[in-house]
């Protein structure tokens, strides 16, 4: 095992990785020590295995070694089919998860499990999408609404239908460039049809694809999901929460919700409820059902239920080795086929719910769609019922924890910005009072701190510092994925944090607004709450959203959705900085796209810099250069 210092910040993950150790089973630490060195060429993009003639690969070094493939692929043209393939795989996985909720939302019923929550929302977004509302059943709206949001994944003429949010400018600037996006699946089919062997051999043309399809994922997959969600079971609100391991319970049945569609997750916390259930679970001899989340369901159920926290990414494992978890229940993404074999080492009943993530070893129970309520009571039923099950001499729960304010959705922002506006003289429900104080210049911008763990990194202590040196220098900084439960971890999402870590501007506006500086909005595909934010301050401006002193930061990112995040949030003007190279560093022409040439045409660019603190100094400097052309 790696020294322990250079695995984590976090006290609960190195308490529970002794525990690997003593208890001798491995986790993602132990694997990643065990592979030594990573390949060279994977890691700089240069291998091609698309065709059974190689594979081949090329070197990463021009002028150095194999220059091109079998069919005369050069490093440039795999690299960036490499990188277009990532966007797709991760627009894929974003998207699929909306075409789940756009699925769910058509199934709805006033006598079914799941049901209309927020009318309000529900009204708002089908005017969006031109469907009727006046005088209708909320039920009726919701499955044409459904049918007209699946409209954009199967679209074959004409472009997706995007949000009013989205600036006129920057709907320009794609129909210029050729990347307007027109379907989710034609786009991704499009890149997928384009990497074939024989096909698309030019860098740029191949980026351009990619940033086409990135955009289907940001502003209309990920944008269906959340907002449609948001429809079903409720608009987040400010809530209290708890995080880290120290959630779990030495008395309770413990159960851990971990992946991303929430329709698994919601059923599950009604079943909680159940008084059946909750007698079973007493009649087992726990106090009774303690439900934690584990990544983005965690931050799904977090926000709206207040639901505990029980860890980011990399402490998926670390629960398990507690030895307190009755339950582990996963759906999709994100979800280590480890778990399989670490649950045999305690009395974990690992349960995978979805025909899309099968995993050998698990118990697996099919989430009925139709009757949703009832496979979750099935399936919490399992995990109570192994409670008598756990061996105690196994049992050791850090007692780490920390206090969390959660769900700060759009709408839960203009509700707090509203008590800072004078009725007299000023609209509610707008952005301008943000907009006010980035001019004032008492803030000085934003930035979107985002993305997984990565053992690569430290754990958490790139997402930590960078979002301490943000606020420090009168930055906002809002979250979504394992970043924000990185932050919900080290205090950064209470109020008190804005007078211990904030600059003297941003302090004053979390105190008059009250509000922690760190504002927690969500999963992954919750980025696309962000991205209405920022398109909804550019026309209140009334300027491009590359205009705008925002930034995203992706410290600790690892996964092919968190490429397509990227991509798209640069295509809409918007710099990245990253904190892990992706495996384009082998085609210089590539590189030379994404960090400089990309900027001329849509106004964003990606960054590299492996040191939080650089990258801090050098997003201040990139947000003063936008104030000043601002004027401001």
């Amino acid at each position: 095992m790696e020294e322990k210092k250079t695995v984590s910040i976090d006290k609960a993950t190195l308490e529970m990785l002794e525990k690997a150790k003593n208890d001798n089973v491995e986790t993602a630490w132990d694997r990643k020590a065990a592979l030594k060195a990573s390949c060279g060429f994977g890691s700089a993009g240069v291998c091609c295995r698309n065709c059974s003639m190689g594979p081949c690969r090329v070197s990463p070094v021009p002028g150095k070694g194999v220059s091109t493939g079998i069919c005369g692929a050069t490093a440039d043209v795999i690299v960036s089919r490499n990188f277009a393939r990532m966007v797709a795989a991760g627009t894929a996985a974003h998207s699929d998860h909306g075409r789940s909720i756009a699925l769910s939302l058509y199934h709805t019923s006033e006598d079914g499990d799941i049901k209309v929550k927020d009318e309000e929302k529900l009204k708002r977004v089908a005017k969006r999408f031109d469907v009727e509302t006046e005088g209708r059943d909320k039920y009726d709206i919701a499955h044409d609404l459904a049918e007209e949001g699946l409209k954009n994944y199967g679209r074959q003429l004409g472009e997706v239908k995007l949000p009013p949010s989205l600036p006129e400018k920057r709907k320009e600037i794609w129909r210029d460039l050729g990347i307007y996006p027109r379907a989710v699946d034609r786009e991704i089919a499009a890149v997928m049809h384009s990497t074939h062997m024989g096909c698309n051999a030019d860098a740029e043309s191949m980026i351009k694809m990619a940033m086409r399809c990135s955009l289907t994922d940001g502003w209309m997959g990920s944008y269906m999901a959340t907002e449609f969600t948001d429809i079903m079971y409720g608009t987040p609100h400010c809530a209290d929460t708890e995080a880290n391991l120290g959630v779990l319970e030495k008395n309770s049945v413990n159960v851990v919700l971990h992946g991303h569609e929430p329709i698994l997750s919601e059923m599950v916390v009604l079943a909680a409820s159940d008084p059946e259930l909750v007698e079973l679970a007493k009649s087992e001899g726990a106090d009774g059902i303690n439900l934690c989340g584990m990544c983005c369901t965690g931050n799904e159920i977090t926000m709206r239920h207040g639901i505990k926290l029980a860890g980011n990414f990399l402490q998926q494992e670390l629960a398990v080795i507690t030895g307190a978890v009755d339950g582990l229940i996963v759906d999709v993404q994100c979800i280590m086929p480890s778990l399989a074999k670490l649950s045999e080492s305690y009395h974990t009943k690992f349960i995978t719910t979805s025909p899309k993530a099968h995993i050998k070893g698990s118990t697996y129970i099919e989430l009925d769609e139709e009757h949703p309520l009832d496979s979750a009571k099935k399936i919490l039923r399992e995990a109570i019922l192994n409670f008598k099950n756990r061996d105690q001499s196994k049992v050791n729960i850090p007692q780490i924890k920390s206090h969390a304010l959660v769900g700060y959705s759009v709408e839960e922002i203009l509700n707090k910005l509203d008590k800072v506006v004078n009725t007299e003289i000023g609209p509610m429900q707008t952005v301008k009072p943000l907009a006010d104080v980035i001019k004032s210049g008492v803030i000085r911008g934003a930035a979107a701190v985002v993305g997984c763990n990565n053992p690569k990194v430290i754990q958490d202590n790139s997402h930590v510092e960078t979002i301490k040196g943000l606020i420090a220098n009168d930055i906002i900084v809002v979250v979504s994925g394992c970043a924000a439960q990185a932050a919900a971890k080290y205090g950064l999402l209470e109020k008190e944090a804005a007078e211990k870590y904030a600059g003297p501007g941003l302090a004053t506006v979390c105190k008059l607004v009250d509000i922690p500086p760190v504002l927690h909005m969500g999963s992954c595909v919750d980025i696309s709450r962000i991205m209405e934010l920022v398109g909804e301050l550019a026309n209140h401006l009334g300027v491009d959203i590359s205009d705008l002193p925002a930034v995203g930061v992706a410290p600790e990112w690892m996964s092919e959705k968190a490429v397509a995040i990227g991509t798209y949030v640069v295509s809409s003007g918007i710099d990245v900085w990253l904190g892990v190279a992706p495996p384009v560093t082998g085609g210089p022409e590539v590189v030379d796209i994404l960090t400089n040439k990309i900027e001329d045409w849509v106004g964003g660019k990606f960054t590299i810099e492996t040191d939080p603190h650089k990258a801090v100094e050098q997003i201040v400097e990139r947000i003063n250069e936008k104030r000043k052309k601002l004027g401001i």
